[in-house]
């Protein structure tokens, strides 16, 4: 088990209806962590459409997960 911080913006906030959580949790990869709150929290977006950052750098989804990271989705930017 390891515990990592997690943020949530835009559609994924509203979806949770919080902007960030501590989780502890078995996910091994930045995918394996989406999947899970995914489930958690009826997610509308698959891990397709959004990107994913750990320590405020984007990453790969199968970057393997340490105790302590920050973790943020990024969903699609809607703009005009």
């Amino acid at each position: 088990m390891i515990i990592v911080e997690i943020q949530y913006y835009a559609l994924l906030r509203e979806q949770a209806g919080i902007s960030s959580e501590r989780m502890e949790t078995t996910a091994k990869t930045a995918l394996e962590l989406y999947e899970e709150v995914r489930q958690r929290y009826g997610f509308s977006l698959s891990s397709d459409q959004l990107q994913v950052a750990i320590d405020n750098d984007f990453s790969q989804w199968d970057v393997a997960l340490q105790n302590g990271q920050r973790i943020v989705f990024i969903p699609p930017v809607a703009g005009g």
